[in-house]
């Protein structure tokens, strides 16, 4: 019985990659696409929408209740 190879593309450059254990980065080709796309999220270039407004702070206070 032959497995099925599952390819995905890369998130940062699109090149396709084998998804299973000899791809130590996937879904990211290299250790480098891997860096680049933590480096968008540190420096917040990438971020998951919200529907509102509300920051995590706004619930916070330093007055006692």
């Amino acid at each position: 019985m032959q497995e099925e190879m599952i390819t995905v593309p890369c998130p940062n450059c699109g090149k396709d990659v084998m998804w299973d254990e000899l791809s130590p980065w996937r879904p990211f080709c290299s250790k480098r696409c891997q860096l680049i796309d933590l480096g968008e999220w540190a420096a917040e270039e990438k971020r998951i929408p919200s529907s509102g407004d509300q920051t995590d702070s706004d619930d916070w206070s330093e007055e006692q209740p």
